[in-house]
């Protein structure tokens, strides 16, 4: 509660330089906290955990630790039950595991990368931690194809594990770059997921069975595809989003390559989508402006 006995309505946290990744923490016991991920166009960049201080009503910052690159996407570990180590993840030039002590302390615990036989590495353009299996995590890359990770986190009382990666499975997902993947929670949801990328299509994969996909939808003009997210409640239906384009496209998994629903509201590109977490029909788009349909 505030000084005043009643909660602020807006909190507001100014970072020192532009924000280009964010994630909330989901672990019980660490409640309102985030992850901020800068975009300065250089070699070094940096990571902020920041937590509101309920008494003050104010977000603070905890820690900053340096991460090369801007990082792409920021994730905590989908540990709703508090049970698994405390972890960060965040994707650039590799994958990279961040172990959070007291938010005061942050430490690499690993970096997986697939391509340890070459100098060069495949920047990775997003990934996708598995909330049914939390030591499952997913990577898109500009080289076509998507890894699938298994991570070993040493969830043993009264002991400190490190925490170690290997790959599960590498595919060529796409013909051309892939930019987002997502994990499904339609057949348990451990085991189905989706990627988008250059070639403006939207696959669908099963790691029990690799040799084929789905080809969920396909733009029309062929338009690069950056986005995709699945609907929360109902694991059929998922939306996705065109490079420079102004409208949502919703899609039925059961139905594929029609759109259930275009939503074009927008007067400028569309960056962002969201399901409610709450609701099958509801979705928030961010461009210009944001835009909630139901």
């Amino acid at each position: 509660m505030s000084l005043h006995g009643k909660r602020k309505e807006i909190y507001k946290y100014e970072a020192p330089w532009t924000v280009y990744a964010m994630n909330w923490s989901v672990r019980p016991d660490k409640r309102f906290r985030l992850a901020l991920g800068s975009f300065v166009e250089e070699y070094n960049n940096k990571v902020q955990l920041v937590g509101l201080e309920e008494e003050s009503s104010e977000f603070v910052c905890r820690n900053t630790f340096d991460h090369p690159y801007p990082t792409t996407k920021i994730m905590w570990i989908p540990d709703t039950k508090g049970v698994y180590p405390d972890l960060l993840a965040t994707s650039g030039d590799y994958l990279r595991i961040w172990r959070v002590g007291n938010d005061t302390e942050t430490r690499l615990e690993c970096l997986l990368n697939n391509n340890k036989n070459s100098d060069f590495c495949a920047p990775l353009t997003s990934f996708d931690w598995n909330e049914v299996d939390p030591n499952l995590l997913g990577t898109s890359s500009i080289d076509t194809t998507c890894t699938i990770w298994g991570l070993e986190t040493g969830q043993v009382l009264g002991r400190v594990n490190l925490v170690s990666g290997h790959v599960k499975t590498q595919l060529i997902a796409h013909d051309k770059e892939v930019y987002d993947i997502a994990f499904s929670r339609a057949g348990g949801g451990r085991d189905m997921f989706a990627s988008v990328g250059a070639d403006g299509s939207v696959r669908m994969f099963d790691l029990r069975h690799l040799e084929h996909s789905t080809i969920i939808y396909e733009d029309p003009q062929h338009h690069p595809l950056l986005r995709l997210c699945w609907n929360k409640q109902d694991p059929n239906y998922l939306a996705t989003m065109a490079m420079d384009g102004m409208e949502v496209v919703i899609l039925d998994v059961r139905v594929p390559c029609t759109p259930v629903a275009r939503l074009n509201n927008h007067r400028a590109c569309v960056n962002g989508i969201a399901w409610a977490p709450h609701s099958s029909c509801h979705i928030c788009t961010a461009g210009n402006r944001l835009t909630l349909f139901s």
